[in-house]
């Protein structure tokens, strides 16, 4: 996975000590790189102290960051002093990222002449200008934090989040593989809303890929191969012959159209077409995707693979789609939250078990809904999320709870677990009322924060946070 690049910008005012530029440029490089990412530097000799400080020095900014054009993504302002605002707008009103403003904090006993800083009024004075020439930014508490502190470091591992929700969603498409399911009204959606975001739906119909599937020789090396990394996924005893065969034809399949079509995301009409006429069920195939970083919704919910891509990339590890489906006892705060099987290895607690999806069993006649990648959702901190769009817009919930690890009865067909939300049934009725559907998008990690900012002020989405 590639690292993260922050380039790095340090402002200056002339009448402030320039020494303190130097130590800067070392602290804030140090720190960056500690966490683990690269940053991109000016050379400093290319301006006084290194830094930025007149409209001439931050034009002279502005060349060097377009000349490094899509190799950063993420601007992190540094002010070791006051700095100045002229400076700053010029080299970064185009730089097409987001940026965060960290100052320095002054020391008590060194508030002398050749020692203040003033970085916290000189802030606002950066901020102001931003919001006039309508520049969006990241700010975050306190007001002013030292590049050595563990605070600075969780607002360098958010910004990092931002940054990568930002870059994966600007532009992406997303593929709808199969027509929405007539049942299923709760899972429409607008595909010129999406547009208007960034977001290209590319449609096909089942009949195709059931034609890419009839084209498929079993000796050939993608099958082979597709089969083989299938077999191993999950656990396939008590699998009758032919069903891994024709799920992992239906996945070169699908795999076929994300290449072709250069799609990052996928919803696909999970049934039931695909029961009655390949006698296979593919959750297997979602969660597989899933486990790769593929956002991949069932129900043809384009929409939460949508959310889920956020996700995704906010956290650095898979998301799934689940349904907000029964009640655990009679705690108010706990849900089981399930699927049929789309759920990614990675955030289950071991491998699935491939049984046949009772549902399609008992509608269609047994032997039709091999495919189910059955388990339990690992325990982990988990943040949760849904879109939709209405009214031309595109509008998201955010919230955060617990996958608690809780025995959900063997009996229970699906891959589930418990999850724990505070004041959930407050929320619920929230989402229940401001027309969300029974789909969910969840990741692991604690990252509604990041997601909001990400979401509210460089994308534009509407957002409600819980």
């Amino acid at each position: 996975m590639k690292k993260t690049k922050f380039a790095l910008y340090f402002g200056n005012r002339g009448f402030f000590p320039g020494s303190l530029i130097a130590g800067a440029r070392e602290e804030l490089k140090e720190t960056v790189e500690k966490l683990g990412f690269e940053t991109l530097i000016m050379d400093e000799d290319a301006t006084r102290y290194g830094a930025v400080e007149t409209a001439e020095e931050g034009r002279r900014y502005a060349a060097f960051l377009e000349e490094n054009r899509g190799n950063y993504d993420g601007v992190i302002l540094c002010l070791p002093n006051f700095g100045d605002e002229n400076g700053a707008i010029a080299a970064l009103r185009d730089c097409g990222v987001p940026i965060l403003i960290q100052a320095y904090p002054d020391e008590i006993g060194k508030m002398d002449f050749a020692n203040r800083r003033d970085s916290y009024c000189g802030k606002f004075s950066i901020m102001d200008v931003f919001y006039q020439h309508k520049l969006p930014f990241t700010v975050y508490k306190p007001h002013v934090v030292h590049p050595k502190s563990e605070e600075f470091e969780k607002h360098v591992l958010d910004f990092a989040a931002v940054c990568r929700v930002v870059k994966s969603m600007k532009r992406f498409s997303v593929g709808a593989i199969g027509a929405r399911t007539t049942a299923f009204k709760t899972v429409r959606f607008d595909e010129l809303a999406l547009q208007k975001y960034g977001i290209t739906t590319e449609t096909f119909d089942l009949s195709e890929l059931f034609m890419r599937i009839k084209n498929i020789k079993a000796e050939s090396d993608r099958f082979i191969e597709k089969r083989d990394h299938l077999s191993k996924y999950a656990n396939w005893g008590g699998v009758p012959d032919g069903k891994l065969e024709t799920l992992s034809k239906l996945a070169v399949a699908v795999d076929d159209l994300i290449d072709e079509y250069k799609l990052d995301t996928i919803a696909l009409r999970c049934w039931d077409e695909i029961e009655k006429e390949l006698r296979v069920s593919p959750c297997v195939i979602l969660s597989e995707l899933n486990d790769r970083g593929i956002a991949a919704s069932c129900e043809l919910d384009v929409c939460n693979a949508v959310a889920m891509h956020a996700l995704s990339a906010a956290s650095q590890v898979p998301a799934t789609v689940l349904d907000w489906n029964n009640n655990y006892g009679d705690d108010d705060d706990k849900c089981i939250l399930f699927h049929c099987g789309p759920v990614p290895q990675k955030l289950m607690e071991g491998k699935g078990q491939i049984v046949e999806h009772k549902m399609f069993a008992k509608s269609y006649g047994a032997g039709c809904g091999w495919g189910c990648n059955v388990g339990r959702i690992a325990a982990s901190p988990m943040t949760y999320a849904s879109a939709k769009t209405e009214d031309g817009k595109l509008a998201f919930y955010l919230g955060e709870g617990r996958i608690t690890g809780e025995p959900v009865e063997e009996e229970f067909f699906g891959t589930a677990g418990v999850a724990e939300i505070e004041n959930l049934q407050d929320k619920l009725l929230v989402i229940g009322k401001t027309g969300y559907r029974h789909h969910v998008g969840v990741t692991f990690g604690h990252l509604a924060g990041p997601i909001e900012e990400a979401f509210k002020t460089y994308l534009g989405y509407e957002t409600l946070r819980f």
